[in-house]
């Protein structure tokens, strides 16, 4: 007699839990190998006078009158 269809699905269901517990693994000893700087600096983004987003802080501010 053939096997249930249930106890398929529940073996897929394992190997679904499986691999995302591995990936999820994978990725965090990937973070650690890689870390970030952290820096407040490498994190920062400026805004230019045309709107779009840079790295790098302008060089002349104007102030409002």
């Amino acid at each position: 007699m053939a096997k249930s269809q249930a106890t398929f699905m529940k073996k897929q269901l394992e190997k679904n839990r499986q691999k995302k517990k591995e990936d999820k693994e994978q990725r965090k000893l990937d973070r650690q190998q890689n870390p970030t700087s952290g820096n407040l600096d490498d994190m920062m983004a400026y805004v230019n006078e045309f709107g779009e987003i840079v790295s790098t802080p302008p060089d002349n501010y104007k102030k409002p009158e």
